[in-house]
């Protein structure tokens, strides 16, 4: 059953009400940015960590207000909105635009959001049993500068990747930063498994700061994991043992192939548990 409400600037109304006019900044501009959360039970997960990200990236894009939506508020909103719509375990979308008329500059940098939530039936996270198939997506590089770690409503990028997977018939792709390394996948971080040792590419290589991406990091230096964040070259993709994706919905999914190359799981699933054990 699809969500009967959605939370509109503190207002909990019916999901297909009619809001946004076309002078919305974040429909014109992608002038934004949102957090998506994952709701077991009714609670939001790492809330503290989505909190941070969000008010942070609301500072960066100097949106008003960014103060406001703690932790707290987040869990308290996210929470509310699942209890109306009757969902124990979903995903949440929480966006933020800024609240102004104008061209490209705003009038004011007031704060508007929205929540919605997408109902899930996993009461936890799942290894996917069928590994992902990936490819290198090329047409497009991924810029590098301080709005590149931001999840921003500015998604083209990730939208153009997205299509070019299902035109390919692919489960995802690795997307390249404009210098040709690794940067992330169409919606979720990159990890690599390569000599006994853990790669994720760094923040300056121009991923997004995924909450998962934190936590997976957090969970493999007090498992004794050797890790590094690092600049990655593609070509580890050929010759790694193990590569697997992270993002705050889904938690942990393990690619099984990239062209000819096949991998395993063995450090996914251990790190899922312990993961699922939080």
């Amino acid at each position: 059953m699809p969500p009967v409400f959605i939370n509109f600037n503190g207002e909990i109304l019916p999901a297909d009400s009619q809001l946004l006019t076309v002078a919305n900044r974040a429909f014109r501009y992608g002038d934004g940015l949102f957090e998506t959360m994952r709701l077991m039970k009714g609670k939001v997960k790492f809330p503290e960590l989505h909190a941070d990200r969000l008010m942070r990236g609301m500072k960066a894009l100097k949106i008003d207000g960014y103060s406001q939506t703690d932790s707290w508020f987040i869990r308290e909103k996210a929470e509310e909105l699942a209890r109306r719509n009757r969902v124990k375990h979903g995903r949440v979308r929480f966006t933020v635009y800024r609240d102004a008329d104008g061209l490209y500059t705003p009038t004011q940098n007031k704060m508007g959001y929205c929540i919605e939530i997408t109902p899930v039936d996993e009461p936890r996270y799942y290894l996917n049993e069928r590994g992902l198939i990936m490819d290198t997506y090329t047409e497009l590089l991924k810029p590098l500068n301080w709005l590149s770690n931001i999840k921003s409503a500015n998604s083209l990028t990730f939208v153009m990747a997205s299509i070019y997977k299902q035109q390919n018939k692919l489960d995802d792709v690795f997307l390249l930063n404009q210098n040709g390394y690794l940067c992330e996948a169409s919606a979720a971080n990159i990890f690599v498994w390569y000599q006994n040792h853990l790669y994720t590419p760094a923040l300056s290589e121009g991923c997004v700061e995924g909450v998962m991406r934190q936590t997976v990091i957090k969970l493999a230096k007090e498992g004794g994991i050797p890790f590094t964040e690092a600049q990655i070259n593609a070509e580890i993709l050929n010759q790694a043992d193990e590569v697997f994706l992270t993002n705050a919905g889904k938690g942990i999914q393990w690619v099984m192939g990239y062209g000819v190359k096949r991998y395993f799981n063995r450090v996914s699933k251990g790190l899922l548990d312990e993961l699922n054990k939080l």
